[in-house]
């Protein structure tokens, strides 16, 4: 079967938002947690796609440097149609952290792409691009990215430029274009696009406001493909949908996607890093609904070494052997102090397999993109696959580990900071 679409995601969390996409949509795909070995490739060979959990969105421009020519030349050579250089729908991003426009520069190289499509909308998930200005929904209002009243005060990468060519300009040189909502509204967007290429535009940003935008925007993107190389790209998990949406339309997948259901869970334990406002009304809601909330100390874990994470762990133990759906964090809402994220990560990675090789737990919630991405570094499984959709954005997947390491089939949740209704640790629980 050819493969249709790699992916490269920057944070473990939107990794598996574009499993489920692409999963709940008929499009068979595993998702990598490290680099697989000849073995592991064969065993999920008759994947249409194929994705690679990352960190990118954490790292420094160095980093990226150092590391991303090396993964983007494993996944040109297994012969994609596309290849996506997966981002968070807001986009959020820094010259020195997660840097877009570095990732943008490698990219282009390594596939020798001269003009990179760039689609960051996700109407999905509330994220809708208008004259190359990013909005996202927050509650029940919209905001435009730069009064977003979380992701304009984001402890590492807060967004302080709405017009997203403006925000790649503090991060690379290379010319930004833009086709428009009226482009799209006239039918003439893949001629905007082949103008802005043709005046040296290295990049170029699509509009995207609803479902049939994307469609529009998928046609574009699938029709830059060559026979002879992949075509790099740039976005969310918007370009997954404007693809599938254009897939479908045009009769590559099938017209009817396969119904997944999540199962229920006896019992689950949650393990937030998030800092985000969405996740501490999730886990004020389950404070109020019977859950064991348990606040831990992000600092010590940081920096305490395995003595701290041996007291969490017992901390923990108590009410889950009591049967209650446990959660454990270290903030609600923003911090006052430092963030840690790759030392916190960690040792929440450390945590929760402690947790399950003594309390054999099989669904477990992980909040927070950052510390989601160190922390399930930690327990060593080879892939995800798709188990059922939750909340879009967020679903349901199953670890594939050795089995000797006791996490082969442990279903795990990656949720990001600013997914899910209040509820959702019942939802996650529940099924559907």
């Amino acid at each position: 079967m050819a493969l249709l679409y790699c992916y490269y995601g920057d944070d473990f969390t939107g990794s598996t938002d574009v499993l489920e996409q692409l999963a709940s949509n008929g499009v068979s795909s595993v998702l990598f947690l490290a680099a697989p070995t000849p073995a592991q490739l064969a065993r999920f060979s008759a994947c249409q796609a194929i994705g690679f959990a990352g960190d990118a969105r954490s790292r420094t421009p160095e980093w990226m440097s150092d590391n991303l020519p090396s993964i983007f030349t494993r996944m040109r050579v297994l012969g994609p149609a596309i290849v996506q250089y997966k981002v968070c729908s807001t986009f959020d991003s820094a010259p020195h952290r997660g840097n877009i426009g570095r990732a943008l520069e490698i990219g282009r190289e390594v596939f020798a792409t001269p003009t990179v499509p760039i689609g960051v909308a996700a109407p999905h998930l509330g994220r809708f691009l208008l004259f190359g200005n990013l909005f996202a929904a927050g509650g029940k209002q919209v905001y435009r990215i730069d009064r977003h009243p979380t992701m304009a005060h984001h402890p590492a990468t807060p967004m302080d430029e709405a017009d997203l060519r403006l925000h790649l300009a503090k991060q690379t040189n290379l010319a930004i274009g833009l086709v428009d909502l009226r482009a799209f509204q006239a039918g003439n967007a893949q001629e905007q696009f082949r103008q802005q290429a043709g005046g040296g535009a290295a990049a170029v940003l699509l509009d995207g406001v609803d479902a049939a935008m994307l469609q529009r925007a998928g046609e574009l993107i699938w029709g830059l493909t060559r026979a002879s190389r992949p075509l790099f790209t740039i976005g969310s998990s918007g370009v997954t949908a404007s693809l599938i949406s254009h897939w479908r339309n045009a009769g590559i997948i099938a017209a009817e996607p396969p119904s997944v259901t999540a199962t229920k869970a006896d019992q689950i334990l949650v393990i937030s890093g998030s800092c985000s406002a969405v996740t501490e009304g999730q886990i004020l809601w389950a404070k109020r609904h019977g859950f064991a909330c348990l606040e831990l100390d992000a600092a010590a874990l940081a920096h305490g070494g395995s003595g701290v994470v041996e007291t969490a762990i017992g901390l923990a133990l108590q009410p889950w052997r009591s049967g209650r759906d446990t959660v454990l964090y270290t903030a609600l809402g923003t911090p006052t102090g430092s963030t840690h994220d790759k030392e916190l990560g960690d040792a929440l990675g450390r945590l929760l397999l402690g947790l399950v090789q003594q309390t054999g737990v099989r669904r477990v919630v992980l909040c927070g993109g950052d510390t989601s991405s160190h922390a399930v570094q930690q327990l060593d499984l080879t892939a995800l696959t798709f188990a059922g959709t939750l909340a879009p954005g967020a679903p349901l997947c199953r670890a594939h580990a050795e089995e000797a390491t006791g996490l082969d089939g442990l279903e795990l949740v990656l949720k990001g900071g600013q997914i899910g209704p209040e509820d959702f640790f019942r939802v996650a629980r529940e099924g559907n």
